[in-house]
């Protein structure tokens, strides 16, 4: 039998080291099916519910993996589908590479059913490569470039190819004219900025006393370094949310998260240092980094496009994390610790008492903080996180520890909705014997975890470690937009957008062969975890969480707080009586600074 062009792309698939697609099925890859067929399922062809799933599976994977994670779809309506999660990937530096089917060549142009035009669909997502196959002899040549493109540029790129032409006899490129041969791999590389860069970056840093570190997800390679650094300055170091798993939070010196989703120890060590390292981040909030003229500021990154930006840096290293920071290393001058590093660290202890009072706040039933913070002692060193888009992100961000090997992601910079559960899943392919844990709202869950929970239930017996726990908060509210509509807007809850169904999702995993529980009362919420972490199969805990407990800035003041209680009040809601009673005691013994800090952010320490 001769090789078709569907059967050389999965060999050449797998010589890519690519042992996951994440696909699904449909007419326009009808050729690549059958080859499939052929191959024996390898590589394995991974079936989600949706192709805006397989697209997040594939994210996912990679972001958990370090590999290239690889999604398929039919034409037309598939192609498009993809798209949010390549967006996903994409705005987040994520490598994915989508192979996507074409109505055939001879119906091109003709308005032909599902015929899209494939080129300018993804001309934007996948800006850095995106062609068309027309002729076998193409293949080794562009596919070797979207797999080489999507790994050195952290990047989507996009494979079209018609349905005839997966169905053609391959056929190598030839030496000879306007044939383009191609290769394999990529080999290991890590640039690094000049010596007289470097060397200008260790002088500005030595002049200053009080320096801030920020890391991103840039900076996970470089954690001995980054550490090393904060010792040698007497630094403290914050976290931009993709970098949540880049240093280990048992750290002291280590202020957590920074933005709306961070916490306060983080937003004053931006608002004191006079120094501020950046390495591995584009974090974009800009009203979150020191006040311009405040600080003095180096920047770190490997990629050319993304430094020099949110801030006045007076030096752009562009280079590997790791490599950079060990020549960097050599020429600082160790600072000793004294005033500054221990006010970092008495702040971060601080917080962390906040954070165990502002869990032990009683909310009708369950405090959704405190559902997170009895998490957190419970979670196993190699866990897999995986937090949605919405208030969990929040409570992901503020009373999560990571430690060990831990790691974890969301939606960093689209943060669209929906990718959780789907993320979970591709960390389970990408580990399968690693526990991974989703945290979700019923939002995103009613949107895209459900349907997923099928995928789960196909696949968990395959996986060496079976646990895959999600954990939705059930408040009935798309409740990060609710807030907003009251801390931006000062409007209370609109009902008809916000209010949602709620639904007996425990029920449903047990209706599909998984597990769950609902959880009503506080009382409850340990021995969920507990059940969930010692399940044999992936595991839904229900958690019924009060809608009315607010994900508070770490810079929020009271006033502001008291502003978005009075929206709360304008609403005519079951709930306004509550609320009425109890809301505004409730918040200030869950500010950082206590009762007293008002509009000017007095006694902060927290």
């Amino acid at each position: 039998m001769s090789t078709k062009v569907s059967d050389h792309l999965l060999e050449r698939l797998r010589e890519w080291g690519v042992d996951r697609v994440f696909a699904y099925a449909g007419d326009g890859i009808n050729g690549l099916l059958a080859a499939w067929g052929r191959a024996d399922d390898d590589p394995r062809f991974i079936q989600s519910r949706h192709e805006e799933m397989s697209a997040f599976e594939a994210v996912g994977y990679a972001k958990f993996s370090g590999k290239v994670g690889v999604c398929a779809a039919t034409s037309g309506p598939g192609a498009i589908h993809l798209l949010n999660g390549l967006y996903d990937a994409k705005l987040d530096h994520v490598p994915v590479v989508a192979i996507v089917g074409q109505t055939n060549r001879s119906a091109m142009g003709g308005s032909y059913q599902q015929e899209v035009d494939l080129l300018s669909l993804f001309k934007d997502v996948a800006s850095d490569f995106c062609e068309m196959v027309t002729v076998p002899e193409q293949l080794p040549n562009v596919l070797d470039r979207a797999m080489r493109t999507a790994y050195t540029r952290r990047t989507v790129t996009a494979l079209i190819i018609p349905a005839d032409v997966q169905e053609l006899d391959y056929a190598p490129p030839q030496h000879a004219f306007k044939m383009v041969p191609s290769s394999l791999g990529v080999a290991p590389y890590a640039p690094v900025p000049a010596d007289t860069e470097i060397t200008r970056a260790a002088e500005l840093i030595n002049e200053g006393e009080r320096v801030a570190v920020l890391v991103g997800q840039g900076a996970r390679g470089a954690r001995a370094e980054v550490e090393q650094l904060a010792d040698v300055l007497g630094a403290g170091v914050a976290k931009a949310l993709l970098g949540k798993d880049a240093l280990p939070d048992d750290l002291p010196y280590v202020t957590g998260a920074i933005g709306l989703l961070g916490t306060r120890p983080s937003y004053e060590l931006m608002r004191d240092c006079d120094t501020l390292v950046v390495v591995g981040s584009s974090f974009p909030y800009t009203q979150f980094l020191p006040e311009f003229g405040q600080a003095r500021a180096v920047q770190i990154d490997i990629d050319p496009f993304m430094v020099g930006l949110r801030y006045p840096f007076e030096i752009n290293l562009v280079g590997d994390a790791r490599e950079t920071l060990a020549r960097l290393l050599p020429q600082l001058k160790p600072k000793a610790h004294g005033d500054w590093r221990a006010g970092i660290e008495k702040n971060t202890a601080r917080w962390w008492e906040v954070m165990e009072r502002r869990a032990a706040v009683s909310a009708d039933p369950v405090n959704p903080e405190y559902v997170f913070h009895a998490l957190d002692p419970l979670l196993p060193d190699n866990a897999m996180l995986t937090a949605d888009s919405g208030s969990a992100a929040n409570w992901y961000a503020r009373h999560l520890r990571i430690r060990g090997t831990m790691r974890g992601s969301l939606s960093g910079t689209l943060a669209t909705m929906g990718p959780g559960v789907p993320y979970a899943i591709g960390a389970k392919f990408a580990h399968p014997d690693r526990p991974a844990i989703a945290l979700v709202g019923d939002g995103a869950m009613q949107m895209n975890g459900m349907a997923e929970l099928i995928t789960a239930a196909k696949y968990h017996k395959e996986w060496q470690d079976p646990r895959l726990v999600v954990a939705v908060l059930n408040n009935q509210d798309l409740n990060q937009v609710t807030w907003e509509m009251r801390a931006m807007e000062g409007a209370p809850q609109f009902l008809p957008s916000q209010a949602i169904p709620d639904v007996p999702y425990a029920d449903f995993a047990r209706s599909i062969g998984l597990d769950g529980v609902r959880v009503e009362e506080p009382d409850g919420v340990v021995a969920a975890w507990q059940r969930a972490l010692a399940a044999d199969r992936p595991f839904v805990i229900d958690f019924r969480t009060d809608p009315a407990v607010p994900p508070i800035p770490p810079h929020a003041t009271l006033d502001q707080i008291e502003a978005a209680a009075a929206a709360v009040l304008k609403g005519d809601s079951d709930r306004a009586a509550v609320v009425r009673q109890g809301f505004k005691a409730k918040i200030q013994d869950m500010l950082p600074g206590g009762r007293k800090r008002r509009a000017h952010g007095e006694g902060g320490g927290g």
